[in-house]
């Protein structure tokens, strides 16, 4: 299974030009299953009022699940969650900001349970704050009982993201001691920072593991519209799931359809 994390800065590539499509090639040329994207528009009008997360699925022939961390008006943003296989939304809600700075960006996360081959994968994706102190207290809720343990109960685990976080960060540290860095446990590697695109130094996008999962590969594609289509780079994992199949509570066929919560 082929998961890629991507910051498409609302489709806003290095030239200065929204271009989806440009992003779609990029998400395209990575073959990726399941697509985790930060900093998608619905409704804006700085992107022409397109709902970014449904159009790209059209184009990539996935299905899309949404969730707003900022919403203005009718105008929405935030993140999303593209898969090829069944799936359905189990969580989408907000993360905590900081006492005292209103003024913070809004910060949230979506988890998709993603059915595949009678395994069910639980799929967390963010993109975390630029403050440490608010990043710490978002990842406290992240990774208690709402969010990661309860996933965990359900599945193996992928939680990935903008976490603005480098490995020698605080952050990095809270996450790298419930879950696995999928680039450290990789069987190959290549490329390490994803930010900024043009010259990328430094790694702030991440993929993270629990147990029941092999990370075969882990890349950052800077190729083709890779290149340009944002400010990030892509991030690619390519994950085994390894452990025997849990019961499925949903068909296949059911999750497809499900309504989202």
């Amino acid at each position: 299974m082929r998961l890629l994390s991507y910051n498409i800065r609302h489709g806003r590539g290095t030239d200065g030009r929204v271009d989806l499509e440009r992003v779609a090639r990029a998400i395209r040329s990575s073959r990726a299953d399941i697509v985790a994207l930060q900093e998608v528009d619905l409704g804006r009008a700085r992107t022409g009022g397109v709902d970014q997360a449904q159009t790209l699925a059209r184009h990539l022939g996935m299905r899309a699940h949404f969730h707003a961390a900022l919403q203005v008006g009718t105008e929405r943003y935030g993140d999303a969650i593209l898969a090829t296989h069944p799936s359905r939304l189990v969580r989408a809600g907000g993360l905590p900001g900081l006492a005292g700075r209103p003024g913070l960006e809004p910060r949230g996360a979506l988890w998709v349970e993603v059915a595949c081959d009678g395994y069910r994968l639980q799929v967390l994706n963010t993109h975390l704050g630029l403050v440490a102190a608010e990043r710490k207290a978002q990842l406290a809720a992240l990774l208690g009982p709402d969010w990661l343990a309860a996933a965990s109960a359900a599945g193996p685990v992928v939680l990935a993201g903008d976490f603005n976080a480098t490995p020698w960060s605080r952050a990095y540290r809270q996450l790298s001691a419930q879950l696995s860095d999928a680039r450290a446990i990789a069987l190959s590697r290549a490329g390490l920072a994803t930010f900024p695109s043009r010259y990328p130094m430094l790694r702030l996008d991440h993929v993270f593991v629990g147990p029941g999962l092999r990370v075969d590969r882990v890349a950052v594609l800077r190729d083709g519209a890779a290149r340009c289509a944002s400010d990030h780079l892509p991030l690619l994992a390519t994950l085994d799931l390894i452990e025997a199949p849990r019961a499925v509570l949903r068909s296949q066929e059911a999750l497809a359809v499900a309504p989202e919560a």
